[in-house]
């Protein structure tokens, strides 16, 4: 199927290609069932209009060839490259997919998806510790010669995202490879565009939308070997990735944590459910057999030193009421159940000693935070 697929990419124009996915009725699936019956997108277009008769569809059209034709233009505009399944830069790994995105839209360095791939995922609003976690799980990896995967979300994704952009990082897109969300990751999508690769499967300029993103997430495991899964609650996105990753034959990997968190939820289920329990990037390589040395940077993954120590420069001048209520809201949502040193805590939020322990000391006697020997902090259940 595969060599039947390479030739239709480079025999078929690619607007037939766009017209053929992006005409209404038409998924992935289907796209796939009507290249096979018909042999190219050209043949499928003369054959939808008959074959949406008989369905009971009166009056189907197909995509217009000018919409195609506009989306070839805004894809080139904003410097990205149409991928078509089968063709030449197509990912290897989201061949054997029934739904395999007929097109792709990619900006950045596309060799990348060429690369072994493994996917770190996870919440949006995760602790201290899941950031710490998948940041060195990226680092590891990267060193490792694995490519990360991840859908460039807040948290966990962005996480990800920023420690593999000197290794190789692809940020998989659920709107449009120019259209970036959220707004806050605009930066870390530039950076990505310029070290990176950012993939989407809609046309340049769409908007996500909440139904976009489950089938984002089944690129993002379609391109990886592995998904590993840092912090995700009972429902979540990131189970929906893991899922996919089971269907499609991929490890699943998760980090535990604490039963009183509700972040670890999912994770702890993934791991009930006999997903491999990941303490450190070894366990991701070894589930994944890569021999010590097989990376670019031979045991560096496992020499990765704790992250460094030292402290912002200038102190800033004293917060109002209102910064002072929002710095007791960062506290809050980088602890959890489990404890954290409190000198990570400073460097995680880069702020000095002296401005943060007035609201340490503060959240204490109000009892939103839990101290313990040796440094140690908790948010109070």
């Amino acid at each position: 199927m595969a060599s039947t697929a390479t030739q239709a990419a480079e025999r078929d124009d690619p607007a037939d290609w766009l017209r053929l996915i992006r005409s209404r009725r038409v998924g992935a699936v289907t796209f796939h069932r009507l290249m096979g019956e018909h042999g190219s997108a050209r043949a499928a277009l003369r054959a939808l209009p008959e074959l949406a008769r008989a369905a009971g569809v009166e009056g189907y059209e197909v995509c217009p060839l000018g919409v195609a034709q506009a989306e070839i233009k805004a894809g080139r505009a904003c410097g990205a490259q149409l991928l078509l399944w089968g063709g030449p830069g197509y990912p290897a790994g989201l061949m054997d997919l029934a739904d395999a995105p007929p097109v792709l839209w990619a900006r950045g360095d596309t060799g990348l998806l060429q690369r072994p791939m493994v996917a770190i995922v996870g919440a949006r609003n995760a602790s201290s510790l899941g950031l710490r976690m998948a940041r060195r799980l990226a680092e590891g990896l990267g060193v490792a010669g694995q490519v990360v995967v991840s859908g460039l979300a807040r948290g966990i994704d962005a996480a990800a995202h920023e420690a593999a952009l000197a290794t190789g990082t692809v940020a998989v897109m659920a709107g449009g490879v120019d259209v970036i969300y959220p707004e806050e990751n605009a930066d870390l999508a530039a950076q990505i565009a310029a070290k990176g690769c950012l993939v989407a499967e809609h046309p340049p300029g769409l908007q996500p939308q909440t139904r976009h993103f489950p089938l984002r997430n089944r690129i993002i495991s379609g391109l990886s070997r592995a998904v590993v899964v840092v912090e995700a609650a009972a429902r979540s996105g990131s189970l929906i990735t893991a899922r996919d990753a089971a269907d499609q034959g991929r490890e699943v990997l998760a980090v535990p944590g604490h039963p009183f968190d509700a972040r670890a939820a999912g994770c702890n289920m993934l791991l009930r459910d006999g997903a491999t329990l990941v303490r450190h990037v070894g366990d991701v390589t070894e589930a994944l057999g890569l021999a010590r040395g097989a990376g670019p940077q031979a045991g560096a993954a496992d020499r990765l030193a704790p992250e460094a120590g030292a402290l912002p420069g200038p102190v800033p001048p004293r917060r109002a009421l209102g910064e002072m209520a929002d710095l007791h809201g960062q506290i809050l949502a980088r602890l959890g159940p489990s404890p954290l040193a409190e000198d990570q805590l400073i460097r995680d939020l880069a702020m000095p000693p002296s401005l943060l322990s007035p609201a340490l000391v503060s959240l204490e006697l109000e009892g939103r935070i839990v101290r313990a020997p040796g440094g140690l902090l908790s948010r109070a259940e």
